[in-house]
């Protein structure tokens, strides 16, 4: 997000992030500002918040000039529009003044519409090192360019998407039965029916969660291995993907 009210202000960019690796990203950003008047920090008195779908759009849109002091940015979710909104205001904003008529849920409110969308998101999701782009469908969220570079493991993701051979996908899963809290080890392997390996757990809460499966094996009876117990699941394709979406 680009922040500045005139073109004599300074330029503001906002980035979001995993707040488990804000020092992290911090520490990465500021190798690459050489010499450069930089100030990179954490915006500790803004707050943000998720406005999923169900909010009416056009009282959203209309109330932010009325409350200019509390909300700065009201900006659609760039991944998909299932997910709604991204709403950064002032914290300790009262957000009822802001979107009138809203609901505030909790945080698993939140990670459940998610999950039901197969919507992935910080480093649980997304392990570093471990999750590939495609793979995580970022190129269905705008989150590769293939026109722009570089990053590392460019070549890679353009060659694999342009040969269309992507043989696992994150995708959303219902479990058979509530899941256990805090209590499924990282990467818990998804097997088929045969005892097969299908893929793996990535997060999830309640009867929803999002795994990285097998597309070849998606159709098949699959259960969750937790410490020797098998609960069962079923994976689908999420609407909001691309009509054409083969790869």
């Amino acid at each position: 997000f680009r922040l500045h009210e005139s073109p004599e202000d300074e330029l503001h960019i906002l980035l979001e992030c995993d707040s488990s690796v804000l020092d992290a990203i911090q520490k990465h950003l500021k190798l690459y500002k050489i010499r450069r008047k930089v100030n990179i920090a954490p915006c500790l008195d803004l707050s943000l918040w998720a406005v999923i779908p169900g909010e009416r759009a056009g009282n959203v849109t209309s109330s932010l000039a009325k409350c200019a002091d509390q909300a700065l940015i009201l900006t659609p979710d760039p991944r998909t529009e299932v997910m709604g909104w991204r709403l950064i205001a002032k914290k300790g904003a009262n957000l009822t003044e802001i979107i009138p008529g809203s609901h505030i849920g909790n945080i698993e409110d939140y990670h459940g519409h998610r999950y039901k969308q197969g919507i992935p998101e910080g480093v649980k999701d997304l392990p570093p090192g471990v999750a590939l782009p495609l793979e995580s469908n970022l190129a269905y969220m705008n989150g590769i360019s293939f026109t722009k570079g570089c990053y590392i493991g460019q070549e890679l993701t353009a060659r694999t998407y342009h040969m269309g051979v992507i043989r696992k996908r994150l995708l959303p899963v219902h479990f058979s039965t509530p899941l256990p809290k805090d209590s499924i080890p990282e990467g818990a392997e998804i097997l088929t029916e045969s005892g097969k390996s299908a893929g793996k757990f990535r997060a999830g809460g309640g009867e929803l969660g999002i795994a990285l499966l097998r597309l070849a094996n998606i159709n098949e009876p699959l259960c969750l291995n937790i410490a020797g117990d098998k609960v069962k699941l079923t994976a689908s394709i999420p609407e909001w993907w691309p009509k054409t979406a083969g790869k």
